[in-house]
């Protein structure tokens, strides 16, 4: 049973209403994780801002999706995790790729893995990182801008992944047959 309200246009605050709108025209539907965020605009729009700045850094579908899905399965988002299951297909990511993090199985990509990896470092031990842990990341061909890259990705995954957790958030029908749990891992 969700916990919190989920907005449609017609129930959503004033200054809900327009972000909902896009929300509509991008997915054809209201995704429900935005109908309940567009109780707070605030956060609502923090969200598509975050969401948008991290599509535009310097990680590939491939990349993007890693560090998404990291997080989901580690913060057990059963919204999250499936949503971005359905993402990945739509941007073509490799379905390996999205087993093994649904799984929590290591990427045979070694570059891939190092970014899984610092992401889960990052998520686990929020933000303390070694010396070591950096350097083998850099040693796998990434830099200092990824790092504060997973850390805007991070940012959004946490409204998110919290909201979801919070409000209980039904799975989207369009993404139920990529439902997860984190106790069938």
């Amino acid at each position: 049973m969700t916990t919190l309200k989920i907005h449609n246009i017609e129930t959503a605050p004033e200054a809900s209403k327009a972000l909902l709108e896009t929300s509509k025209k991008a997915y054809g539907m209201i995704p429900g994780l935005h109908g309940v965020l567009a109780e707070s605009p605030q956060i609502f729009e923090a969200y598509q801002t975050l969401h948008q700045l991290f599509t535009d850094t310097s990680f590939n579908a491939e990349e993007l999706t890693v560090v998404w899905q990291t997080i989901n399965v580690e913060h057990a988002c059963h919204y999250c995790v499936p949503a971005h299951t359905g993402i990945a297909k739509m941007m073509k990511v490799d379905d390996a790729i999205t087993e093994a993090l649904r799984t929590e199985t290591p990427l045979a990509n070694p570059k891939l893995e190092a970014l899984r990896t610092l992401t889960l470092i990052i998520t686990r031990n929020r933000g303390h990182v070694s010396q070591e842990e950096l350097d083998a990341f850099y040693a796998a061909g990434y830099g200092e801008k990824q790092v504060l890259e997973i850390i805007l990705g991070l940012s959004q995954k946490v409204i998110s992944n919290y909201t979801n957790h919070i409000a209980n958030t039904p799975v989207d029908a369009a993404f139920k047959a990529f439902s997860w749990s984190k106790e069938k891992v």
